[in-house]
């Protein structure tokens, strides 16, 4: 990226040279003209005025495909780096989700609640106390990995991404379980300057 990016403020460069090689071809062609001997005071100006337009046609041209090209590839940089931040964001809901532990099961829950807006946040927060109490009841701690995370779609302040992740349980002797993978459908929304979860689905 930073390659094209660097090519494009090139070519923007060579717009602007060329441009100055245009203008300066009009000069001499005018000048040229002037110097002729049978050249009339008519001509002379029709001359000047012809390569002003040329000019002014080729400068215009060149510096606005150069600019294209920038802008173009300074979107597409800001296109890639939200797409990146979406998805790390994404990544960091899915594991403060599934990872619990079961001694603190209350703090577990809070970062859940900071990490979420509404319609999540509310309806989680609803049935925080329940979650609490199972979790002490079954006397397990969980921890979650994400092994990928694909953004699905996205705007300026929202994104859908596919998080593919894995669990493991641990019981209060120790004992392990084997692990399990999931398939979550995250639904983000920016919040001031955070990203959080409003929606979360289990997909096959």
């Amino acid at each position: 990226m930073a390659e094209q990016f660097d090519e494009a403020e090139a070519n923007a460069a060579a717009a602007e040279q060329k441009a100055v090689e245009a203008r300066a071809l009009a000069d001499r062609l005018s000048a040229e003209r002037d110097a002729a001997p049978d050249a009339t005071p008519g001509r002379k100006s029709g001359w000047t005025r012809l390569a002003a337009v040329f000019a002014l046609i080729a400068t215009i041209a060149l510096l606005t495909a150069g600019g294209f090209m920038i802008k173009h590839q300074r979107d597409v940089r800001a296109h890639d780096r939200a797409r990146a931040e979406f998805a790390a964001a994404a990544r960091q809901v899915v594991v403060t989700l599934m990872s619990i532990d079961f001694k603190n099961p209350q703090e577990s829950v809070q970062q859940i609640v900071d990490n979420s807006v509404d319609p999540f946040r509310q309806e989680f927060q609803g049935a925080a106390d329940d979650f609490v109490k199972v979790s002490q009841d079954a006397k397990v701690t969980t921890k979650a990995t994400v092994n990928a995370a694909g953004v699905q779609s996205m705007t300026a302040d929202a994104a859908v991404v596919m998080v593919a992740a894995s669990s493991t349980v641990t019981n209060a002797e120790g004992a392990e379980e084997a692990p399990r993978n999931w398939r979550l459908m995250v639904d983000l929304k920016r919040e001031g300057d955070q990203i959080k979860m409003s929606k979360v689905e289990f997909v096959p």
